[in-house]
């Protein structure tokens, strides 16, 4: 059974809640956090998986986040709804900001959340896949802590950074792209480092400045952007217009405030939204038949549309379960058991 064993989607949904709620977080945090870390592992995600609850935990053993945390949220009638995370984690701020974005989307054509004062560790693409489900199209970005350095450059100084986009698709899985402004996320090289594996060539350097390809070196070096010039140029930007812009902190401001890359950073989020036919009004053709018009170009080619393998692990977990390995069946047991006492 591929080295493991399976488990039912909502046993593991109930263990992760129970993990969180036994830790110290509110009902309403452990339920969000609960369902983006199932989510990544439904999906076969492992970088966002499980493999995260025991960061989650270390930042709350630190002290550095706000595990009963109740969302602000302010909408009026501007574009602009603002949520105060509270100092908790993004995943419950945004479903509280949720129903307000898209109401205000709908009454404008489109809309912005700004999130602020979050800590985060989890995927975009659940974010923009709930917005996409109510037939708005999204976008979500936001910056991380200072790990990768600039093209050209030979020190720390942007996140990860990711960026994500969804398109609804009636009828079909949404069109969905999530990728970090890295090369890689850096739960990658993570995952790399426990399993003893080298990196390809490409992904990091060390202190030095100089390509590496161990792990530990990696971990303590920095990552490098996708694409060279373009995938840093994209960095920058996210830090302007999801950091800088809603006034939260930079990579850099929130590896400061941390002091630790062990930690989840904390930070802000912008996530915006658009209703294609409202802005399509008035022009001929539809814009979702128009999209499927290029999806299917894409198909014909025999190219791959993004979140196609992630649709296809969701359907076999839906049917099977989550196939966990006995190590990872272990750990979570000892976090469900031990809690807190399991973490540094």
């Amino acid at each position: 059974m591929q080295n493991g064993a399976t488990i039912p989607l909502e046993e593991l949904s109930h263990k992760v809640r129970s993990i969180f709620v036994k830790a110290g977080f509110s009902a309403q945090q452990a339920e969000s956090l609960a369902a983006v870390i199932v989510a990544g592992e439904r999906d076969g995600c492992k970088s966002h998986g499980i493999y995260r609850i025991e960061g989650c935990l270390r930042t709350l053993k630190a002290g550095k986040v706000n595990p009963v945390a109740v969302p602000q949220v302010v909408a009026d009638d501007t574009a602009i709804v603002r949520i105060d995370a509270r100092g908790g984690f993004s995943n419950a701020a945004f479903d509280a900001g949720l129903p307000h974005l898209v109401a205000r989307t709908r009454a404008l054509g489109v809309a912005c959340l700004v999130i602020n004062d979050c800590t985060h560790f989890s995927a975009l693409w659940p974010e923009v896949e709930a917005i996409a489900a109510q037939g708005l199209a999204g976008l979500a970005m936001c910056p991380s802590y200072a790990t990768v350095a600039p093209h050209g450059g030979t020190q720390a100084l942007l996140g990860t950074n990711p960026f994500a986009f969804g398109w609804p698709r009636p009828g079909q899985d949404a069109y969905v792209f999530d990728f970090a402004t890295s090369v890689v996320a850096r739960g990658e090289v993570e995952l790399h480092r426990r399993a003893g594996t080298e990196l390809p060539e490409g992904w990091a350097i060390d202190s030095e400045g100089t390509p590496t390809t161990d792990p530990d070196a990696a971990l303590a070096g920095a990552m490098l952007p996708f694409g060279a010039h373009k995938g840093s140029a994209i960095s920058t930007m996210i830090e302007l217009l999801a950091a800088a812009m809603i006034g939260d902190l930079t990579s850099p401001e929130a590896l400061d405030f941390l002091g630790t890359t062990t930690l989840a950073p904390r930070h802000g989020e912008l996530i915006l939204a658009f209703d294609p036919e409202r802005f399509a009004a008035g022009r001929a053709g539809n814009p979702f038949a128009r999209a499927e018009t290029i999806f299917s170009a894409i198909a014909a080619q025999g190219a791959r549309l993004p979140s196609q393998r992630r649709y296809a692990a969701r359907a076999q977990t839906l049917a099977q379960g989550v196939i966990l390995t006995e190590g990872e069946r272990t750990q979570l047991d000892r976090l469900h058991r031990v809690g807190l006492d399991a973490v540094s």
